[in-house]
């Protein structure tokens, strides 16, 4: 399997609610093995990027890759200054490979969604449109370089955190350099230590704090946070690397997601299902099983509060709700409940006792505080009164349009078309017999007053005849209106 297949395994293994366990922990061992790219090969486009020598941009530039990955590789390098650099390369041709392989990616998902009615609500179409954006994101080395600088930015009041600083002169679209961190890999770090300790406790919390402060408060973090990614430096600070997947959690999700945990902590089951009904990516669903599901869930966790809880556990059941109601995450809740299973993952490896939701609770209230503020919601309402008001034109507009271009259709389905059918053939012959009887009541009121003619009993004889006809029909039209009356 080529890189891009390899890591759409790898998305896929973050996708609990369309895949069983099983298969995710499979999923789980991909990894993509790569051979560096010779320096050789490399150093012409590293030059054309740099617009110089190398020997002229630095002052120091080791061939041998620190890290060699699908897509870059990064070498150990040090500036005219003196300063101590990072620098990220594309490998060669890379872009054109995975291109190529994108298409076919997304020939396979037509096919799949057009021919295997089982996979339609997973959505494979909308699935690898959001895959390949992720992967055109990673070939973009200037893309890395603006999430980079945008997180540290959020995270620059804490000083237990350090993230790369970007080289803007020498960074381009196949291009990243930045400040080296100078620290080991985590993993390697943790074997050095006897046992877990304070240190290993400490590198933990600095860790979850900064990765879920980007994700609840900041709503832009470190989509990857695996142990290769991390590193503990000196000073007892922790350093983050390989900012090329980035998640993004807009205010309307984090607002959902704060609704669940206040669902979760107040028992309310209806409020549960409204949240997964908006995390839920189309298809049709049972509410009422979908309730009786989070009923369920509720139960499993009772007692248990926020501090207590156990997030993953949580988004693993969910996962499973999701997955047995025939429902399906969007990509941005899917890559959410990846960083937190890695974020555990890793915790627990540094401390056997990480209890990920300690952490999680005083940025869930800061976030909730935020997003729930009375003037928040005073602006989010003036805001979306305003941009409805704005578009109300343009809607207006087209609406003319298209009903002068004939293109506005009145659909309706009517139940029951016939008896309705009926009913109305019934009132019109009825209003057409009182109007007929109406008429004769008429027309023989004035033969009545008519001199001459046959007489019966004194009276006009064509007179008692059309009386006669009037009260047989009218007494027919008032049995006819009883009956109808009793039938209903």
């Amino acid at each position: 399997l080529g890189p891009t297949f390899v890591k759409l395994g790898q998305v896929l293994a973050s996708r609990p609610d369309m895949l069983p366990p099983e298969w995710i922990e499979e999923f789980r061992k991909l990894h993509t093995h790569v051979t560096a790219v010779p320096f050789a090969e490399i150093r012409s486009q590293l030059e054309e990027d740099l617009g110089m020598r190398v020997s002229e941009a630095f002052t120091e530039f080791v061939e041998q890759p620190l890290a060699a990955g699908s897509i870059a590789q990064v070498h150990r390098a040090r500036l005219m200054s003196g300063v101590a650099v990072a620098v990220k390369v594309r490998r060669p041709e890379i872009r054109a490979k995975v291109i190529a392989d994108l298409r076919l990616l997304q020939r396979l998902a037509d096919l799949l969604e057009s021919e295997v009615s089982d996979l339609r609500r997973f959505r494979p179409r909308k699935v690898v449109r959001h895959f390949a954006r992720t992967m055109r994101a990673e070939l973009d080395l200037l893309i890395e370089a603006k999430n980079l600088q945008a997180v540290a930015h959020n995270l620059s009041d804490n000083d237990e955190i350090v993230l790369p600083e970007v080289v803007p002169r020498f960074t381009r679209e196949r291009l990243l350099v930045m400040t080296l961190l100078e620290g080991e890999h985590v993993e390697a770090w943790l074997q050095h230590q006897a046992r877990p300790g304070p240190a290993t406790r400490s590198v933990a919390r600095i860790g979850a704090d900064a990765v879920l402060k980007m994700v609840l408060v900041d709503g832009l973090y470190h989509a990857d946070p695996h142990p290769g990614n991390v590193l503990v430096l000196s000073g007892a600070r922790v350093g983050l690397v390989d900012f090329g997947m980035v998640g993004r959690l807009s205010d309307t999700r984090r607002r959902e997601f704060a609704a669940l945990m206040i669902a979760i902590a107040e028992r309310d089951e209806e409020a549960v299902t409204d949240v997964l009904l908006d995390w839920s990516d189309g298809g049709q669903v049972d509410v009422e099983q979908l309730t009786q599901d989070a009923q369920a869930l509720l139960d499993r966790f009772q007692g248990v509060v926020l501090r207590d809880l156990d997030v993953t556990a949580l988004l693993a059941d969910i996962a499973e709700i999701v997955r047995e109601n025939n429902l399906a995450f969007p990509a941005d809740v899917s890559m959410l409940i990846k960083v937190f299973v890695s974020l555990e993952d890793l915790g627990r490896r540094l401390d056997p006792e990480f209890d990920m939701s300690a952490h999680l609770e005083p940025l869930a209230r800061i976030m909730i505080r935020r997003l729930h503020s009375p003037w928040v919601l005073l602006r989010r309402g003036i805001r979306d009164s305003a941009r409805v008001l704005a578009g109300l034109p343009h809607d207006i507009k087209s609406l003319v349009a298209r009903a002068r271009r004939g293109g506005m259709k009145l659909e309706l389905d009517l139940e029951r078309l016939d008896h309705f059918g009926r009913q109305l053939d019934r009132s019109a012959n009825r209003i057409t017999f009182g109007m007929v009887t109406a008429a004769l009541i008429v027309g023989t009121s004035i033969a009545m007053t008519i001199d001459g003619g046959p007489t019966l009993w004194g009276l006009p004889a064509i007179g008692l005849l059309g009386f006669l006809s009037s009260a047989l029909l009218g007494l027919g039209l008032l049995w006819s209106v009883l009956r109808s009356g009793r039938g209903r």
